[in-house]
């Protein structure tokens, strides 16, 4: 199975990343995570980015803040998919990164999910590799019908508490 690339511009984010690591260890995928800033540490940035596809990366995540340039300059680097993580920051909530992350140049292209969207980020990631991985299609398919189930138990409890 291909594994999923993470980069995080500062250990910071990592509360942020957890849920993305937490999701895809639920699906069984394997990762690999590194801090590594677009500005502070551009080569080894440049270096893990380049070498993603003969590492075995089949997606990559890449979540920064406030700039957040760390999407685009891995992308920069690499035809690996890479989806951005904007991370909400105090001063601007995460406009400033929303913007950043999402706002690339035509044949650079970032998947931008919402600021702090590193579940959304990692089942991205999950569908991209599954494309080619059909016991991963097959988790996928489980996890929304049991997402689904969990939502008509809670109308039908809802349902049950308003026929009183």
């Amino acid at each position: 199975m291909k594994k999923v690339g993470i980069v995080m511009g500062s250990d910071s984010d990592l509360p942020i990343l957890r849920k993305a690591m937490d999701t895809l260890d639920n699906l069984g995928i394997p990762f690999e995570a590194h801090v590594y800033s677009a500005h502070r540490t551009p080569e080894q940035a440049r270096e893990f980015a380049l070498h993603a596809r003969e590492n075995g990366f089949g997606a990559m995540i890449a979540a920064a803040g406030m700039a957040a340039h760390l999407a685009g300059a891995i992308a920069a680097n690499t035809t690996v998919p890479v989806i951005g993580i904007p991370c909400k920051s105090t001063n601007l909530d995460g406009i400033d990164a929303l913007l950043s992350t999402v706002q690339m140049p035509s044949g650079i292209p970032v998947a931008t999910v919402a600021i702090n969207g590193a579940v959304n980020a990692a089942l991205l990631a999950a569908q991209i590799i599954a494309v080619s991985d059909e016991a991963l299609a097959a988790k996928l398919d489980a996890k929304r019908a049991s997402d689904a189930a969990k939502v008509l138990e809670k109308d039908a409890a809802l349902q049950a508490e308003l026929a009183k």
